[in-house]
């Protein structure tokens, strides 16, 4: 791919976007990257921090999380392992290209977030897109989040006052909805307030070992299985043929690293694409053997029954699954301010850039919005998870977001800088390219129309 910088398109120029603008898009760097300041002098390929291997771990870091628990169900809906394996596969060769173009284009346009690159490549209407694409999703995820805090205290407050869980229990404070208005109120509302969330990537560690510990688990149980466990049906083939995009949500939900990638690639010593390219391999293939791992083992320990939380599938007075549930429990803790923090500079700057205000002219007033912004975006996303307490309807729809990330934004990245080359002939690895970006946003486009009409049409017969 061509290296050239000056036919990358830069209308968001004329929304009047201040000189400002490119320190508060980095704000939704992920607080485990450093980087230089982008300016003239920084321009050199050894500026960077995070070595080649340093970004393979921070890369997989990104990936997984809390979307693993839902991919037994995936393999389910899939109808079987043969056939999930084979989704996410064909579905892996597209999203290691989709951050293989985000490094190319973040190169050509010499942009270091993800919205940025869109911004400068595609254009004012594109980026806006994106822009509030990323606010949505950051906002689906923190449901989903509250959801599952809610999910695995159940089971851990069923195991403490040792009461039947078909029974339910009648006591105020083992109801659902205020252990995770208290769990909430407590601990997340606090840690989403401050400005800077530079003290999260000490959390993000343990996160991982919990992560790590969840996939082990549910593999050694699935090895050495309860004696009380009944035996189960397991589907070998999908109920029906358009069964099995019912599954592509989960997998896009918890293979998206895109919006983080492009700060990563710009933190390495040396930002190359080819490296880059090297470095996303490895990472998106350790995420596929945890994935693959847990869902295989998930799916085949409870079949065609599993919850679309896995670990609700378990008993409540299992030990070591009590433990996974409480390291789910700290990793969602941890990870919600982070995906606030995300949304809410996002929102920041659409609202800077429309009132044409500067970050120095706006110190007074952005504390006080700033609060306002942090405490109706959390009371909207607990009231919602108090009353959608399926995650399975969440995780359809922020999927089908984060395929919009990992396919549509990249495929309109590659098409619209392959364009502005200045070429006078097309050689056929132009038109190559060109083709590939546009399947990538039909592919992109089509899972994110079919997962949004299959979670409304589920919704309206429910």
């Amino acid at each position: 791919m061509a290296q050239g910088t000056g036919s990358i398109n830069s209308d968001y120029k004329d929304w009047e976007w201040s000189d400002d603008a490119g320190e508060r898009a980095r704000l939704l760097q992920s607080p485990s990257v450093e980087t230089v300041p982008k300016n003239s002098e920084s321009q050199g390929n050894s500026l960077g921090a995070t070595s080649a291997l340093g970004a393979v771990f921070i890369v997989v870091n990104a990936a997984l999380g809390a979307g693993l628990l839902n991919f037994p169900a995936a393999f389910s809906m899939a109808g079987g392992v043969a056939a999930g394996i084979t989704l996410q596969m064909c579905m892996l060769i597209f999203i290691i290209g989709g951050l293989v173009i985000l490094a190319y284009c973040s190169q050509a346009s010499n942009e270091r977030t993800y919205q940025e690159v869109v911004w400068a490549v595609c254009g004012k209407v594109p980026g806006v897109l994106c822009e509030v694409a990323i606010a949505v999703y950051t906002f689906g995820t923190c449901i989903a989040f509250l959801i599952i805090i809610g999910d695995q205290e159940d089971k851990i407050i069923a195991a403490l006052v040792k009461e039947p869980e078909e029974v339910g229990s009648s006591r105020w404070y083992t109801d659902r909805k205020f252990t995770i208005s208290i769990t909430a109120f407590l601990l997340i509302l606090p840690l989403s307030i401050p400005k800077e969330i530079g003290f999260q990537k000490y959390a993000s560690s343990l996160s991982v070992i919990g992560t790590w510990y969840v996939t082990a688990v549910i593999i050694i149980k699935y090895i050495w299985p309860d004696k009380e466990l009944v035996p189960v049906e397991i589907p070998t083939s999908p109920s029906t043929w358009t069964a099995v995009f019912n599954a592509m949500p989960t997998i896009c939900f918890g293979f998206q690293c895109h919006v983080s990638s492009v700060p990563v690639f710009n933190s390495m010593k040396q930002p190359e694409v080819k490296t880059w390219g090297a470095v996303v391999t490895a990472a998106m293939v350790i995420a596929l053997f945890v994935y693959t791992g847990t869902g295989i083992c998930g799916f085949l320990t409870f079949g065609a029954g599993v919850e679309q939380d896995v670990l609700m599938s378990y008993p409540s007075n299992d030990i070591p699954v009590a433990l996974a549930r409480a390291f789910i429990i700290l990793c969602v803790l941890t990870s919600y301010p982070i995906l606030h923090f995300c949304g809410r500079a996002v929102l920041e700057g659409l609202w800077l850039r429309y009132t044409g205000v500067t970050v120095e002219e706006d110190v007074v007033r952005e504390r006080r919005r700033r609060l306002l912004q942090t405490i109706s975006w959390f009371l909207l996303t607990l009231l919602l998870a108090l009353f959608i307490p399926d995650i399975g309807k969440v995780i359809s729809v922020i999927g089908g977001l984060a395929a919009c990330f990992i396919f549509v934004f990249p495929g309109l990245c590659l098409i619209q800088a392959k364009l502005s080359e200045i070429q006078e002939t097309r050689a056929i690895s132009w038109w190559a390219q060109v083709s590939y970006g546009v399947f990538m946003v039909t592919l992109g486009a089509f899972i994110f129309g079919q997962t949004t009409a299959n979670a409304i049409f589920v919704d309206l017969t429910a």
